[in-house]
């Protein structure tokens, strides 16, 4: 394989990014130099020589000193996958499409075979053999490796369309699990290496530090400073209601105080004067006990929903055990990923409210939390105006 199979690209008034895609997948196509799953149109592409290219990666000296490796689901990154399980590195595959949340753990049964270990890196492994990272679990991600349809030698990537790869590392910037140091790694054929103009490169867009092809390691020597985080206005509602977790995130930056507008919103600010709610890890905490009844979070933002008339981005949490703390259900909702805004505590009825920023929200957290216990006791949770009448 040479180089002589890239394609032939140059900077050109009006070229954009879906024309780049466009000629790439036709190029692969055409010339039999994609492999399954075909056609690659709309794919991260498979290519001949995938497991050749991800073999590479051994020769880039932090990869032996990584200990965490985030490494997309896509088929031609399956190598890479195959050689962090048998390093026994710890091994993250964002969940597809981030429909159930951010991480998957790759756990291996004890004493795994390569042939066990090579299922396990499939996509059918990071479905039976893993288990889910919350937001709150303490993850420091070395290493990041990212499918690519394009990229260039400057270290500009392009990927499929969907912008899941730049919003994952988006949220793993928001998560604190990587930092602008972090290497970026992607892993492609050598005619996907084309030029890019750097004028189609966007705010949210990451860059590659290195890229592997069946023929060579290029090392960019990108300075481009990485996505400090989520866009929010980059975020549509669509997307919110399809991507629980993205919720579970704005909640957190909203109550920290950032601008977390969303794609076709107007800003809202605080009116004049208003006091805001209290996060759940805000320094002032509420009582351990079951009574009083009043957090220093409720006590902040006003009082507690009247009985009978919550609103309907508010959660109801019955069943409480009697010697429950307030300290105890907060300590669940983190390790679930459902922190929200407000926490009304009222222990000595064996219940508690929780507001989140809206419906939605709100109804993703009364999925989340179904089959709660706290010591023996399942919890009851449900939307809380549901209550109304109980």
């Amino acid at each position: 394989m040479s180089r002589g199979d890239c394609v032939a690209m140059e900077p050109r008034a009006g070229v954009s990014k879906q024309d780049i895609r466009e000629q790439i997948w036709d190029h692969m196509e055409s010339q039999n130099l994609a492999d399954f799953p075909r056609p690659v149109h709309h794919r991260i592409p498979n290519f001949k020589g995938s497991y050749l290219a991800c073999q590479n990666i051994k020769d880039l000296d932090f990869f032996a000193r990584t200990q965490e490796v985030k490494v997309d689901p896509d088929k031609p990154l399956e190598g890479v996958r195959l050689l962090a399980l048998q390093s026994k590195k710890t091994l993250l595959v964002p969940t597809p499409r981030l429909r159930t949340g951010l991480f998957n753990k790759i756990t291996p049964p004890p004493g795994a075979t390569k042939d066990i270990l090579r299922k396990c890196a499939t996509s059918q492994g990071v479905r039976n053999c893993s288990v889910p990272i919350g937001l709150d679990s303490r993850v420091l991600v070395d290493l990041v490796v990212v499918g690519s349809v394009a990229v260039s030698e400057k270290g500009w990537r392009i990927g499929k369309g969907e912008g899941y790869a730049d919003l994952e590392y988006a949220m793993m910037v928001s998560m604190g699990a990587v930092s602008n140091e972090t290497p970026v790694v992607t892993i492609v054929h050598d005619c996907q290496v084309v030029d890019i103009p750097e004028e189609l490169l966007e705010e949210h867009d990451i860059t590659v530090d290195y890229i592997l092809t069946p023929t060579r390691v290029i090392a960019t020597g990108c300075k481009r400073p990485q996505p400090m985080g989520i866009t929010w206005s980059k975020i549509s509602r669509e997307m919110m209601e399809k991507i629980p977790v993205l919720r579970s995130l704005r909640a957190r930056e909203q109550q920290a105080g950032k601008d977390v507008t969303l794609q076709g919103e107007r800003q809202h600010l605080p009116e004049p004067g208003r006091q805001q709610a209290v996060p759940l890890s805000a320094g002032r905490r509420p009582p351990d006990t079951a009574g009083p009844e009043a957090s220093s979070m409720e006590a902040a933002s006003g009082s507690p929903p009247e009985e009978g008339a919550p609103l309907a981005a508010d959660v109801y949490v019955g069943n409480l055990p009697r010697d429950a703390r307030v300290s105890d259900l907060k300590r669940a909702l983190r390790e679930l990923g459902s922190v929200p805004l407000r926490l009304t505590w009222q222990g000595p009825r064996r219940r508690a409210f929780l507001r989140y920023p809206d419906s939605a929200a709100a109804q993703q957290a009364v999925s989340c939390l179904q089959g709660l216990r706290l010591g023996t006791d399942t919890l009851r949770v449900a939307l809380a105006r549901q209550q109304r009448d109980k």
